[in-house]
């Protein structure tokens, strides 16, 4: 292993903060995400614990995330050669199976895939591993360059008048740059096809990495003019008809600026406000409900008894 700058070393050393269940409250990116959509599914998911029934493209992404990340654990710990020996498509076959295990459990023993459909995610997920090992030189280089960790936590209370209120998430991979002296934040993101000009201006996508590196920043005294951050997108398909080749793999640096970096950091203060009262208890209101077109794929959206907005579709 590289011997890593002496200024690293509290990054190298972090451990997840020890949570006080008594007194906090925790909430996730996917909670915000959530209630950006729409504030009532996301009161009936995390007040009322109608949790989100499994799927094969969440266990999918799971399961490529957790190989992708052990083949650059051993690609930077060891080498290229050491990494290319892992065989991160049995780890990623095994890792799809038990994340279907745990789904089938928590969906009470109901199946919601079948083996037809498993079959054809797991060609993707091999099809993407082969992809990224004969063409990783292009993406990461250990050249002067360090990583200094993988699933990295992040624990931070964003909102001064809710104190018990505290961010928690997971930093896919963050490595650090000698010559640059930059640290680099990477979110690693599955997608059927990519991500598409919509996509990249959807701020329910990009607000995620933007609000790593502001409490990263925050965290630990870090220049934040000294962090880049850049979305990491394998592609389940590609076009099949083309004239030239398609990568499976797009990379998307999203504009992270002083604005983008507060209009991120306000939504999720505001997001807090709606939601939580300053002693981190649920609001005991009624939530706002919004009808869009992602109704259509709310778990909620056969169910009137729970959501009155279903027939207005």
């Amino acid at each position: 292993m590289k011997k890593v700058p002496k200024h690293l070393k509290p990054l190298l050393e972090h451990k997840a903060e020890e949570i006080n269940w008594e007194t906090d409250k925790i909430v996730s990116y996917s909670q915000f995400s959530t209630w950006e959509q729409c504030p009532h599914k996301w009161k009936l998911q995390n007040v009322d614990k109608l949790k989100n029934p499994p799927s094969i493209h969440l266990i999918f992404g799971t399961a490529i995330h957790t190989a992708l990340q052990h083949y650059l654990k051993v690609m930077y710990e060891k080498s290229g050669a050491a990494a290319d020996r892992e065989d991160i498509v049995q780890l990623f076959e095994d890792n799809l199976r038990a994340e279907y295990k745990k789904g089938f459990e928590q969906n009470k023993q109901i199946h919601f895939s079948n083996a037809e459909e498993m079959a054809e995610f797991f060609e993707d997920g091999k099809t993407i591993l082969e992809y990224f090992r004969r063409k990783k030189g292009g993406y990461f280089s250990t050249r002067k360059t360090h990583l200094i960790g993988i699933e990295f936590p992040l624990s931070y209370a964003p909102h001064e008048n809710y104190p018990n209120v505290k961010f928690k998430g997971f930093i896919d991979l963050i490595f650090y740059n000698e010559n640059t002296e930059k640290l680099y934040i990477y979110d690693i993101k599955t997608s059927t096809r990519g991500w598409k000009d919509k996509d990249k201006k959807d701020e329910t996508k990009t607000s995620q990495i933007l609000l790593y590196k502001s409490y990263f920043s925050k965290i630990f005294d870090w220049d934040i003019d000294k962090i880049e951050v850049e979305f990491f997108i394998v592609k389940r398909k590609i076009w099949e008809e083309s004239d030239f080749p398609i990568s499976r793999i797009q990379e998307f640096i999203p504009p992270s600026g002083t604005r983008k970096r507060l209009n991120a950091t306000e939504a999720f203060r505001t997001f807090i406000e709606d939601c939580f009262t300053t002693e981190g208890k649920p609001q005991e209101k009624e939530f706002t409900k919004i009808v869009s077109p992602l109704c259509g794929w709310c778990q909620f959206n056969d169910k009137p008894s729970l959501c009155s907005k279903v027939n207005s579709l």
